[in-house]
């Protein structure tokens, strides 16, 4: 009998950040970092697991929209899905009606992205394969079949992305030894919370320091007189050498933003993130040539693959930082990481949030091992929030992401995690 996708089940899954202040920042002061949790089942007891990332009430939006899309996969012949995860990719975002809402972003966008998350990582547990080495352990031709080129031609073609897979194939088995030896460079956000006191800033710096991160990251934005206390601070923490990004969650305009950074630059930032609206792509441009060598990095809160094309085309960002649950999921990931290559843009993950490190992780680690082949200026986020909710949890040592060894992407909640965690009835909310 054929194995087909029999259940495509979504949880509203919240945790209350808000309470300590955990993940506050110019623009989201008091989030409660939360998922819609996916689960996809076939007819022979398969599973796989994703998510989406959310900050609060956006979450009804975001689990009803999985339940919307979940027609679309059950029923499918499971065989047939993952010979042609494009296929699928393009039946998600495709869907007429649905389509209208974006097309390819928001609510609708993000939703495909869990189930396809979820997918990949049943197809990582059928393989028995982490999804960086199932990815990295495809050949080319199968790679770019991933890939929608409709919307990229004018910037990156399928002959270009075979050129490009084929250049790094050779190199494959040395730099996943190195990998599964080293880990992948990572930097952590845990020191810069916005809420957090002035203490508690300097403790964590001095503490990732000492745990072997060459790179912390400040949010700012809300006050520019604080903003100057708190780098100077971390400067003093960390000392010359350790780089320090800083984060504005879109705070400001752009006139604004070039005024902000201005006497910030005496801090040494390497790089501004989010500094405008994340749809402003000449905003983003204009802002770059302004505080260079102050690099600008964004891709949190980009919608598609198109707008990732159009940043790089404009020479707008000098750090492409993509999210594992933004876009729609592993696959079309695929698709931007193979432009960033094109462009010569290094890319340095999105992650912290709700499972984002435990996925993010797999992307990166793709693409050193089979399309940048460098790990040069290339940084995964790390925050250390939430990972013990977590069945196959990031690993960090030495400053360095671990790679992951079990089969999926790493998006599987613990089942007690997610009861207690449910929303509105789990104990965590139900007494609130």
């Amino acid at each position: 009998m054929t194995e087909v996708i029999s259940a495509v089940e979504a949880l509203d899954v919240r945790f209350p950040t808000s309470r300590q202040l955990d993940g506050s920042d110019a623009m989201n002061p008091e989030p409660d970092y939360s998922a819609a949790y996916v689960t996809i089942r076939t007819s022979t007891g398969g599973e796989g697991y994703g998510l989406a990332f959310t900050v609060g009430r956006g979450n009804d939006l975001q689990v009803a929209a999985v339940k919307t899309l979940a027609p679309l996969v059950v029923g499918l012949p499971v065989e047939e899905v993952l010979a042609d995860l494009g296929a699928l990719s393009r039946r998600l975002t495709g869907d007429s009606q649905l389509r209208w809402l974006g097309p390819e972003k928001g609510t609708i966008h993000m939703a495909v992205a869990a189930i396809d998350n979820a997918i990949w990582d049943l197809y990582g547990r059928r393989e028995g394969k982490p999804v960086w080495r199932l990815l990295a352990e495809m050949s080319p031709e199968r790679l770019v079949d991933l890939v929608d080129f409709r919307y990229l031609q004018d910037a990156l073609t399928r002959e270009e992305a075979l050129a490009i897979l084929r250049r790094a194939e050779p190199g494959r088995a040395e730099r996943t030894r190195h990998l599964l030896a080293h880990g992948y460079p990572a930097y952590t956000t845990t020191p810069g919370w916005l809420g957090y006191t002035d203490d508690k800033l300097t403790r964590l710096a001095k503490q990732a320091v000492a745990e072997g991160f060459t790179q912390i990251k400040l949010k700012v934005g809300a006050d520019q007189k604080t903003d100057l206390r708190r780098l100077a601070l971390a400067r003093s923490a960390v000392g010359p050498d350790i780089r320090i990004a800083i984060d504005a969650n879109q705070a400001w305009g752009v006139p604004q933003a070039i005024e902000w950074l201005r006497p910030l630059a005496q801090y040494e930032p390497y790089w501004i993130e989010e500094p405008t609206s994340p749809d402003d792509i000449l905003g983003h441009a204009a802002i770059r040539q302004a505080v260079a060598p102050m690099k600008v990095a964004t891709g949190e809160h980009t919608h598609n693959k198109v707008m990732f094309k159009q940043l790089l085309q404009a020479g707008a960002i000098d750090i492409l930082q993509l999210d594992a649950s933004r876009v729609a999921g592993v696959t079309e990931n695929v698709a931007i990481l193979l432009l960033a290559a094109k462009f010569g843009v290094p890319v340095c993950p999105h992650a912290g949030g709700v499972g984002l490190c435990e996925m993010v992780q797999h992307l990166a680690m793709f693409d050193y091992v089979a399309v940048s082949g460098t790990t040069e200026d290339r940084v995964i986020e790390y925050v250390d929030h939430l990972h013990e909710h977590f069945t196959d949890p990031v690993r960090i040592s030495d400053g360095h992401y671990r790679a992951p060894v079990a089969p999926g992407i790493g998006a599987q909640l613990h089942p007690e995690s997610v009861a207690r965690h449910r929303y509105p009835d789990g104990p965590e909310w139900a007494a609130t």
